[in-house]
């Protein structure tokens, strides 16, 4: 008894050595697991605005212009499309967002800015004739856009997107507020919308997502 107790004693320390073959194995195999998922992960886009799905439709629409032409969403394909409802009247939401795209714009080359178009869709029709809405939406940059249509039409884009509008009480002098969204819907180059552009997005944010888009 006292000689196999010895045995045991000495066989105990040979249960603690390190992984076997197969440990090995299995760790190395990990390890290639890691990296490569590592190396697919970085080849996605990394988005600084946020990344839409298939929850929103592709670009769709048909509004008028200033020289009284139709506009269609075919007229673009092959350009990133950025897509806003406002009103020129509008006092703050709208100035702001059209100067921070537009800010964003200076920021690529002038390769890559002509092959952006941001469309200003006015839901404020009765105010924003085609000319007057031409003129407001060009002062931002060439490659902006103004562009509206009916009320019925109007509220169906917007509400395509997830978007409303709603007309507030006119004062004595026949001003009114419109209430609308404030997010910039960005579409790739074959009409799919892939970002949301929020008021909180920076300058340099939103440039580097359409440098993403237009390399896409």
């Amino acid at each position: 008894m006292r000689r196999l107790a010895g045995i045991r004693r000495q066989q105990r320390p040979g249960r603690r050595r390190g992984p076997g073959v197969v440990g090995r194995r299995l760790a190395a195999i990990a390890s290639l697991l890691f990296v490569t998922l590592t190396v697919a992960c970085s080849d996605a886009p990394q988005w600084q605005t946020r990344a839409i799905g298939s929850e929103f439709p592709e670009l769709e629409f048909e509004l008028t212009v200033d020289n009284g032409d139709v506009i269609t969403a075919d007229r673009l394909q092959g350009t990133v499309t950025l897509l806003f409802f406002g009103y020129t009247y509008c006092p703050d939401v709208c100035p702001m967002t059209l100067a921070t795209l537009s800010a964003a714009l200076r920021e690529l080359t002038a390769t890559q800015s002509d092959q952006v178009r941001v469309i200003f869709v006015s839901v404020d029709p009765a105010r924003d004739d085609p000319q007057h809405l031409a003129a407001y939406a060009s002062a931002f940059g060439p490659q902006f856009i103004g562009a509206t249509a009916e009320i019925d039409r109007l509220r169906q884009l917007a509400n395509r997107y997830g978007s409303s509008f709603q007309y507030g009480p006119e004062t004595d002098n026949g001003h009114y507020l419109v209430t609308h969204g404030s997010s910039v819907l960005a579409f790739d180059r074959d009409g799919r919308a892939r970002l949301l552009i929020g008021p909180n997005d920076s300058v340099k944010a939103i440039a580097h997502d359409l440098r993403q888009l237009l390399s896409s």
